[in-house]
């Protein structure tokens, strides 16, 4: 397996044979000359946009420097290619029209513009003389080592050599083993400048060419796809709603209908009870069924919306229910179905367990979000993990980003409380 950085290329044999020295040095060496120049470039487009800035001359020079992480990071990204050979994609977001102007604002709107400016007055203060000095102590000092019985040849005419300027040298075989040091030093020297490349490479990466930008856009996705498999859903529901309302509730009330004049055909006796007894039980499957269409999906959720679907669902109530929603038109239907079956659960959960004399359904649409409130003067206490199926209602909703809270103190009242953001698909008259 080759290595896909240096880290990886450290951490199994044969680094010191590989080209990743090599590429950690030349990382670090571009880095001196880069942080060098940058240093030069921001330091004078400053000072001279400072001193016009009066003249108002300064002010593009300003800008200009403001902008100056730009090019920086640009390079930054291609030198990380040196130690390190996963992608580093930029950044930044391609403007919504050309030409200069929206290119501008565009970028100093970005938050990645201001990280890289911040790279690079790190880069031009502080980064490049550490790279300076890594290369100094790791390769350079080594290197003198090493050099100790060829200066101790030539300059020293065989008789003495400086080691460092900081010492002096006057024998072979102290030359010689001089000598050996410096190549035991310039191994570990080896791994040094991989560290310090590594370390280097990391922090540009965080600052000029962030992961987090491939993270943000699969959780863009993510979010994507779940609001396509909650419609895909409703849909689903919708389909089986309808079905089950043209089909087998059609059949029922043709067979109902069916055993109704047949039992009014028949003469008394045990013919006519046993009609009798199988149009009940008919009636009561119609029943049922009507139930069970209106569990999955009401038609009157699908015709008129969740101003209509409450209301009925507040008529169906065992409890006495207010409604006072703000509604003039329709929203998605993925947002009305959650509500819905949010305001029925709740509902249901009223006339099982509070003990209520009477509940109130209020809410509408406000600053681009759906809020909807059940409250009732029941006798409170409610949990949502205690079975009464409020956690996959606030499932559902954090599906579409929206937030169910509750509040229930002992003694009462209780108040649900639901929003989900959305816009209206369709407003009335």
């Amino acid at each position: 397996m080759h290595p896909r950085n240096v880290w990886q290329a450290m951490s199994g044999p044969g680094f010191l044979l590989s080209t990743w020295p090599w590429r950690s040095l030349a990382y670090l060496l571009t880095g001196v000359v880069a942080g060098a120049v940058t240093l030069v470039g921001i330091v004078t487009a400053a000072a001279a946009g400072a001193a016009l800035a009066v003249l108002l001359v300064g002010l593009p020079l300003l800008v200009l420097t403001a902008l100056a992480g730009l090019p920086v990071a640009v390079l930054e990204r291609a030198r990380l290619r040196l130690v390190d050979r996963d992608p580093a994609p930029g950044p930044h977001v391609p403007p919504a029209a050309g030409g200069l102007w929206p290119w501008l604002t565009t970028r100093l709107r970005e938050r990645a513009t201001w990280r890289e400016l911040g790279h690079a007055l790190l880069f031009a203060g502080v980064l490049w003389p550490v790279d300076a000095l890594v290369v100094t102590v790791g390769l350079v000092a080594p290197l003198s080592l090493v050099a100790a019985p060829v200066l101790m040849a030539t300059v020293g005419q065989g008789h003495e050599a400086k080691v460092l300027k900081q010492w002096t040298v006057t024998t072979w075989p102290a030359a010689c083993g001089t000598a050996v040091l410096g190549l035991l030093l310039l191994a570990i020297g080896a791994y040094a400048l991989g560290v310090a490349a590594g370390a280097r490479a990391g922090l540009a990466r965080l600052l000029v060419a962030p992961r987090d930008r491939d993270l943000g856009a699969r959780i863009v996705e993510l979010t994507r796809s779940r609001v396509r498999l909650v419609d895909a859903f409703e849909a689903e529901r919708r389909r089986i709603e309808r079905d089950l309302h043209d089909g087998a509730q059609q059949r029922l009330v043709a067979l109902s209908m069916a055993l109704g004049l047949a039992r009014l055909d028949a003469p008394p006796g045990p013919l006519a009870d046993r009609l009798a007894e199988a149009h009940e039980e008919a009636g009561r499957a119609l029943e049922e069924l009507r139930e069970l269409i209106n569990g999955v999906h009401p038609r009157v959720l699908t015709d008129f919306g969740l101003g209509a679907a409450v209301a009925d669902a507040a008529d169906r109530s065992a409890v006495p229910v207010d409604v006072d929603l703000e509604l003039p038109g329709r929203l998605p239907r993925a947002v009305e179905a959650a509500a819905y079956f949010v305001v029925r659960e709740a509902l249901a959960n009223v006339a099982r367990h509070s003990a209520a004399d009477r509940a109130r359904v209020s809410g509408g649409h406000r600053d681009g979000r759906l809020v909807l409130q059940v409250r009732d003067d029941g006798r409170g206490g409610a949990e949502p993990g205690a079975g009464s199926g409020l956690t996959g209602l606030a499932d559902r909703v954090s599906v579409l980003d929206g937030r169910l809270s509750l509040s229930s103190p002992p003694g009462g009242p209780t108040l649900l409380r639901v929003e989900i953001p959305c816009e209206w698909t369709e407003r009335s008259a």
